[in-house]
């Protein structure tokens, strides 16, 4: 269940632990990138361009994919460039984030409603063993933040939903439409600045490169949540690849390892 990508590798000095949000523990955005892929490709394919549609898929997954675990706006500047290299003249990218949102929320929100009324259990949306682990990392006393791609505010009232948001004891931040002022590069920047915690006294859980990248460059300890979603049964061998290339020390597809998951980190 747990693959060693840097035999050793320890959190005993652990005082702040760091997690993403969809894909690392809640699942109620799985489905996402059949969301915004088809709307670029539709959008790209509206420019006259001569290519396929299967080429147009092909950059779009590719762009998409290097840029996640980034705010969403990334992916959405990214998209107004190529249609501006195909000679359109793209909406703002806070205009096509709206339009995916929309979409998105659409998609979702039979799940969400379905939390609201509590005809759906919260455990439906949690990558496997989210709760165990979130509770195990409370009672070593450790400070756990959460940082998301996603909306500052969707991320909080879906971490309600959720009822994760008592871990986190009013840590959880995520994008804005200043997307300058926030970045999970920056969160942790402040969090060791204000000597919360030294580089290397930093744990990160994720599934995106971004994230597992910022906290080895800090001088952390990652473990690369590689969810295969929705059931989050299996290593996702794309997502695993791509998070071993970034320095990812450990390697997961869920969290029911979680009491060895635990001993491998802190009981060296």
């Amino acid at each position: 269940m747990i693959e060693s990508l840097h035999t050793g590798a320890s959190a005993t000095r652990t005082r702040v632990v760091l997690f993403d949000f969809d894909g690392t523990i809640s699942l109620l955005r799985t489905g996402w990138e059949e969301v915004m892929v088809p709307m670029m490709v539709d959008i790209l394919a509206e420019t006259g361009t001569k290519e396929s549609r299967d080429e147009l898929n092909a950059l779009v997954k590719d762009y998409v994919a290097r840029l996640t675990g980034e705010q969403t706006i990334y992916q959405m500047m990214e998209l107004a460039r190529q249609v501006e290299l195909r000679g359109g003249k793209p909406l703002e990218p806070l205009e096509y984030k709206k339009m995916y949102h929309d979409r998105l929320l659409e998609k979702i929100e039979t799940r969400r409603e379905g939390l609201r009324q509590g005809k759906i259990s919260p455990e439906t949306y949690l990558v496997p063993g989210s709760r165990a682990l979130l509770e195990a990392l409370k009672k070593r006393g450790l400070v756990l933040y959460c940082a998301s791609g996603t909306d500052q505010a969707y991320t909080l009232e879906e971490a309600g939903l959720l009822d994760i948001a008592r871990y986190f004891d009013g840590r959880i931040y995520g994008a804005l439409d200043d997307y300058k002022s926030f970045s999970k590069e920056i969160l942790i920047r402040r969090i060791t600045s204000s000597l919360e915690c030294k580089g290397e006294e930093l744990l990160g859980f994720g599934d995106g490169y971004v994230e597992i990248k910022n906290v080895k460059e800090a001088g952390g300890v990652a473990v690369g949540v590689a969810t295969d979603e929705p059931d989050c049964q299996v290593v996702s061998s794309w997502k695993r690849d791509r998070l071993a290339a970034v320095g990812a020390d450990y390697i997961v597809p869920n969290f029911l390892c979680q009491e060895q998951l635990l001993q491998t980190l802190f009981d060296k």
